[in-house]
């Protein structure tokens, strides 16, 4: 494993890379950072060079000013990619990261070869009045955490986002570390923000995309439903992988089997 710093405006991004093989980015939601997703990065580093980054704000990437928009961290990603290689990478961007993948592959779709788009944090993507029914629920998950800290809105946030509680045995700890709730905080209180204000026309959009979610995510999170509703505006159908909105985490073996089986398929 290798890691270091890139320099992007208004910030410095941690970043690692693991492996041999084709270049596969994965862009981690909530307060994941570049060793959340170990369990899987292990699993494809046989087969793949893995790159995974903790996103401004996070862990080991400074910022110089607070708060970033979804197309900043898209700009992010560019800038990173463009450090590492001239050539398109695989993306497998979970909710946040797809969200932000969605920007790169319309922005700069010379770096994706494909990407994987899992459960989009993307209210844009619901029709108006749906849309606006979770941007308000979105709001008082927030408005209660600056109110009462991270305690009382754990629950919700699993709730909301369709996070489930079942697991694979053996998974590497994850501990409520002042350094991962420093990055809860950091995503609720402004990537919430960047959420509610994002926007994206996907008109025109070259880049290969798989609309993905969770088998075990309920139908009715507006994650799942944004998975739904780019798939639709895609003309295509939406890729099942195991586990809910966090099962890249949750069922890294599983998981990993079945990426496999759809980049060999998209291949």
């Amino acid at each position: 494993m290798t890691a270091d710093i890139v320099r992007v405006p208004g910030a410095d991004l941690y970043y690692e890379t693991r492996g041999t093989g084709p270049l596969l980015l994965i862009s981690q939601s909530g307060e994941g950072d570049a060793g959340r997703t170990v369990d899987l990065v292990d699993l494809l580093a046989d087969t793949y060079t893995v790159i995974t980054y903790d996103r401004r704000g996070l862990s080991r990437s400074t910022v110089h000013a607070p708060g970033a928009s979804v197309r900043r961290h898209a700009d992010d990603v560019h800038r990173l990619l463009a450090h590492l290689t001239d050539q398109p990478v695989i993306m497998l961007g979970q909710s946040l990261g797809a969200s932000i993948g969605l920007h790169l592959a319309t922005e700069h779709p010379e770096q994706l070869a494909l990407l994987i788009a899992h459960e989009p944090v993307s209210p844009w993507l619901l029709p108006p009045a749906e849309r606006a029914a979770h941007l308000a629920e979105l709001e008082q998950l927030r408005a209660r955490y600056l109110e009462d800290g991270l305690p009382a809105v754990l629950g919700e946030v699993r709730r909301v986002l369709g996070i489930t509680g079942d697991a694979e045995p053996g998974l590497a700890p994850q501990p409520m570390t002042p350094q991962r709730q420093a990055n809860f905080d950091f995503f609720i209180r402004h990537d919430f923000a960047a959420v509610a204000r994002d926007d994206l026309d996907l008109g025109g959009c070259r880049t290969a995309i798989l609309p993905a979610a969770g088998r075990t995510t309920p139908h009715t999170v507006f994650d799942r439903r944004c998975a739904a509703e780019l798939a639709k505006l895609l003309g295509t159908e939406v890729v099942e992988f195991p586990g809910g909105h966090n099962g890249n985490t949750s069922h890294p073996r599983a998981y990993a089997a079945r990426l496999r089986e759809v980049l060999q398929a998209a291949a």
